[in-house]
């Protein structure tokens, strides 16, 4: 198929990402928020085009991604009030019809959902996870699991802190005390009030329960994956789940760095040596599957008897990594050639 729709064997892709029709027909890879991953792509010798997307022209993209070999795709699971229904399932056709997809809607569901925080729980980067699955199992689970200290409820899909709870216990009172990660203030409800409020979660998906981490106000320590290499990490202080105003006011945004940061190489080699083939073995996720780019969030956890930090994972992101290192679109080019290669 490839030789026939590309008789000089040059592979293309298609980034895509979300858009109006104005925004179809004006891009380019020179406007495109991803121009520096075109260029690197072009450097491995990969033609890239821009693809932007809305369920209003969804056949038109489907036409353009037949004509690729690959595709690498920037869209939010809920962005706008509009979820990736329509995409997804325009994904999976195209994908079945012998073009890569990166990252796959299956591969999302199995690793880009919270729900990856209870299914890695006994991983090194694992807590005190559960999984929901009705919300009368969390409000009989709850109070149990609050007794030992404040709890994290995490919607299973969501981005921007959408669905994000710090859940406390308040001494000697039948209230309990909420913090909504989008908000700068908690409040007072009885814990049937919350439980409501968190019905719709359950509608299509579970909902997880982690121990809160003490640490959260330290900071929170991204590492960038191209594929099982790591690719980069940030680094922020952040007010999403913080209760001190201090802390909260020394929070900023993300600061980036190389793969080769001196800080961060006992993280790149648990993330490179154990913890991505454990995550791959553990899900079913053949290597080559992986995503083109994704990261994972972690926490410091308690300190380690030798005096260096644990970590715990809080997140792992995969639909839409963006903003990255500067240093990452070269590892995504490289990633992306090889996968294409083994396509052939």
């Amino acid at each position: 198929m490839d030789t026939e729709r590309h008789p000089s064997h040059q592979h293309t892709v298609a980034i895509l990402s979300r858009g109006d029709a104005a925004a179809r027909r004006d891009a380019t890879a020179q406007n495109s928020r991803f121009a520096q991953l075109f260029e690197a792509l072009a450097a491995v010798g990969i033609a890239a085009r821009p693809a932007i997307y809305d369920e209003s022209f969804a056949e038109d993209v489907r036409e353009q991604l037949l004509g690729v070999d690959g595709v690498l795709v920037w869209v939010n699971p809920i962005q706008d009030g509009r979820d990736r229904a329509g995409l997804d399932a325009l994904l999976r056709d195209v994908a079945a019809r012998g073009v890569w997809v990166s990252a796959h809607p299956d591969v999302i569901l199995k690793m880009g959902t919270k729900e990856v925080l209870y299914r890695t729980r006994s991983m090194g980067w694992g807590s005190d996870t559960t999984l929901y699955q009705t919300a009368a199992a969390m409000r009989a689970e709850l109070p149990t699991r609050l007794a030992a200290g404040p709890r994290v409820i995490k919607r299973n899909r969501g981005n921007g802190g959408q669905g994000v709870w710090k859940v406390e216990k308040l001494p000697a009172s039948p209230m309990i005390k909420v913090l909504d990660a989008t908000r700068d203030g908690s409040e007072e409800l009885t814990l049937d009030d919350f439980v409501r409020r968190c019905a719709e979660y359950f509608e299509n998906g579970s909902v997880v329960d982690q121990p809160f981490q003490p640490r959260l106000s330290e900071g929170v320590l991204r590492c960038y994956m191209a594929g099982d290499r790591c690719a980069g990490f940030g680094y922020h202080k952040v007010k999403a789940l913080v209760d001190s105003p201090a802390a909260r006011s020394e929070a900023g945004p993300r600061l980036y760095a190389s793969n080769a940061d001196p800080r961060f190489q006992r993280l790149r080699r648990l993330m490179e040596d154990e913890w991505t083939p454990q995550l791959t073995s553990l899900l079913d996720i053949p290597r080559l599957d992986l995503p083109a780019i994704w990261d994972a969030d972690f926490m410091l956890g308690p300190v380690r008897p030798d005096g260096t930090d644990s970590y715990v994972l809080g997140e792992i992101n995969v639909s839409s990594v963006h903003p990255y290192p500067d240093e990452a679109p070269a590892e995504i080019a490289v990633r992306v050639a090889d996968r294409l290669r083994r396509k052939l």
